[in-house]
């Protein structure tokens, strides 16, 4: 099986660019291996449809984004099947967010969305031009970070730990390195 795991957001935006992050820490801090299954890490950004190509090669992904709840609080982490979204759930945050709901719907409409996870937290900045993430998120993303631990560790992969790096020091740098 072919997994993918997808960082979605705005680097440029506190909070907002989370997903990303995340994505590239756990790809840099941890080295992964699996008999049966191959694992690629993407930082996808904001380009919402244009990822329909790249999901379209995988069997199954895990997208790790901002997400918005109406029972939540900021730096809650939510974990889901995209096919049952929990009700909590409004979709409702930046507009990258709603363009990657809208990327995952309109796959379901010709079958080409693979199984999908949703590994989520509640915001607190997304609309200051910073690289800083709050104190909330930056807690928060260590529980993201667990989740897809556990999360890939289930579908059988085995990892260990290469490099010691946090999330924010991945944040300061995101601006500077080649993509």
């Amino acid at each position: 099986m072919k997994v993918l795991v997808l960082g979605i957001g705005n680097v440029m935006f506190s909070d907002e660019g989370v997903g990303v992050h995340l994505c590239r820490l756990v790809e840099q801090k941890y080295a992964f291996s699996s008999d049966e299954h191959t694992l690629t890490f993407i930082d996808g950004g904001t380009l919402a449809e244009r990822l329909i190509p790249i999901i379209a090669e995988y069997d199954y992904l895990i997208v790790l984004d901002c997400v918005d709840a109406r029972d939540g609080e900021i730096g809650d982490v939510y974990f889901f099947d995209f096919e049952n979204v929990p009700n909590s759930i409004t979709w409702q945050g930046s507009v990258h967010e709603v363009e990657m709901l809208q990327t995952l719907s309109m796959m379901d409409l010709v079958g080409d969305r693979p199984p999908t996870k949703v590994v989520g937290i509640i915001p607190e900045v997304v609309d200051i031009t910073t690289l800083q993430m709050t104190p909330a998120v930056l807690k928060g993303s260590e529980i993201m970070e667990k989740t897809l631990l556990k999360h890939l560790s289930e579908l059988g992969f085995s990892y260990r730990q290469v490099k010691e790096i946090d999330i924010q020091s991945v944040a300061d740098t995101s601006c500077l390195e080649e993509r």
